[in-house]
């Protein structure tokens, strides 16, 4: 199966290790002037969100996911069953270089896994906890 995953996104297998450049503010949760809470997560050439734990207060949420990376496809979803509640928002595809970005609403406390689906097998898995 994983190496399905690893078929579907180009290049080849890179071994388990933090990504080599990162942005300033990435994983920092701040407050837009719209009242809605905003973070940036990075991708690259591996199997790795940063940051893997991020944690947001009850709320308004916007989730922009950044591409690193030169040869790997990434999305970032919500893992169904995963979590107090659902989130049905995501990034299904992303491709290396780009950024998409997403909003949601979440409400209810606890710890929400995230992925990328094509290589969760490699665990590319992250939490977010939304504080009390």
């Amino acid at each position: 199966m994983a190496g399905v995953a690893l078929a579907a996104c180009g290049g080849n297998p890179a071994t388990e290790a933090e990504p080599t450049e990162t942005a300033a503010g990435a994983g920092t949760v701040s407050v837009g002037s719209d009242g809605v809470q905003e973070l940036t997560i990075l991708v690259d050439d591996d199997y790795v969100f940063v940051p893997a734990t991020f944690t947001v207060a009850p709320g308004q949420v916007r989730l922009t996911l950044t591409s690193k990376a030169e040869q790997l496809t990434h999305n970032l979803r919500f893992t169904p069953g995963e979590g107090p509640v659902d989130i049905a928002e995501q990034i299904p595809i992303l491709a290396p270089g780009n950024s998409e970005t997403f909003d949601f609403a979440v409400e209810q406390p606890g710890d929400y896994q995230y992925e990328c689906s094509f290589h969760v097998a490699l665990g590319q898995i992250g939490t977010m906890t939304v504080a009390a």
